[in-house]
């Protein structure tokens, strides 16, 4: 089983990919996807799209992972997340990928078995459970580390050890 992750955002997209085997869970790889402010909205909805058609095609993940969105006070971002959110649905249908989501309360639960776990407590249960002795891996710039961090333990939940996952039909 190969599950992508996705923390989605307009701004910051964090992804992970995860292989789950007899063995245990393995992290092949993160990043966080970045569109430039400079851009024009379409052209880094596209940028986003772009990245993820890559990783897709690179690693062939089977399954999604990716975080539903919950209420927020700024409507502007929620929409511009929700825009992010659809291009992955959007790629998630086109490459046949069976589609799980989790509410950050869901996440949370699955990582720390508390669903109002603060960031650095889901950070440390992530490393402890890919074995991960430092998160220097991660540190590839500021804000960067919480959104790969994010869909590290999207893709993390949606494994059957970790929660009972529903999915979704498209």
């Amino acid at each position: 089983m190969i599950i992508l992750g996705i923390d989605p955002g307009f701004e910051r997209m964090g992804c992970a990919v995860l292989e789950k085997s007899p063995g245990g869970e393995k992290l092949i790889y993160s990043t966080c996807l970045v569109s430039s402010r400079s851009d024009a909205h379409e052209k880094r909805l596209l940028g986003l799209a772009e990245g993820l058609k890559k990783i897709i095609k690179k690693f062939n993940p089977d399954t999604m992972a990716i975080e539903k969105l919950f209420f927020s006070a700024n409507q502007k971002t929620a929409l511009k997340v929700a825009e992010a959110r659809g291009v992955a649905l959007l790629l998630a249908a086109e490459n046949d990928l069976k589609v799980f989501e989790f509410t950050p309360l869901e996440v949370k639960m699955a990582m720390t078995g508390y669903g109002r776990a603060e960031k650095d407590q889901v950070r440390k249960m992530v490393l402890a459970i890919l074995k991960i002795n430092t998160d220097k891996k991660f540190a590839s710039s500021s804000g960067k580390l919480d959104d790969e961090i994010d869909a590290i333990a999207i893709a993390l939940a949606c494994l059957p050890d970790r929660q009972s996952c529903q999915v979704k039909k498209l």
